[in-house]
């Protein structure tokens, strides 16, 4: 799978701490910034790596700032995507198996390397469930955002 990742100044230590696990999971990283602790806007990042997920350029994505709250909200903002923001290993699980998230949110400053490993693990490794309900509520959003979505 492609992984693309994304953190502002205050998550891109975690970003790359992740990098190496999820290529020795067997992925394939695109590393959309940023590298230094030099302030920048997150939407920045949110959207370079949600633009290659939506487009299918990109599996998946993980973006990661100082909490996580803002990437989730810029990522939610483009549609196709569903990011949901993760700091336990049973929402990693569920947000697949039941949401069919293709993005995940660490907060740097809420979760510690080796839980962020372990959340990056199990969210890579779930797959959504094909049941009905789960099936029928992910189709239910996608219709939200096609109804609100703003066409020329």
């Amino acid at each position: 799978m492609k992984i693309a990742m994304g953190a502002d100044h205050a998550g891109y230590r975690l970003k790359d701490e992740l990098k190496p696990l999820i290529e020795s999971l067997g992925h394939e990283v695109q590393d959309y910034g940023c590298s230094c602790a030099d302030s920048v806007d997150y939407p920045d990042y949110a959207l370079a790596v949600c633009e290659k997920v939506a487009a299918g350029e990109a599996d998946k994505g993980i973006l990661i700032c100082g909490t996580g709250i803002g990437m989730t909200i810029a990522a939610n903002k483009v549609p196709g995507i569903r990011c949901a923001l993760v700091h336990d290993l049973f929402s990693a699980k569920a947000t697949r198996e039941h949401n069919d998230s293709n993005v995940l949110a660490l907060g740097e400053r809420v979760v510690g390397p080796g839980v962020a490993q372990e959340i990056v693990k199990i969210w890579l490794e779930t797959e959504f469930s094909e049941g009905e309900r789960h099936r029928n509520r992910v189709n239910k959003v996608k219709a939200l955002e096609d109804k609100f979505a703003i066409h020329p």
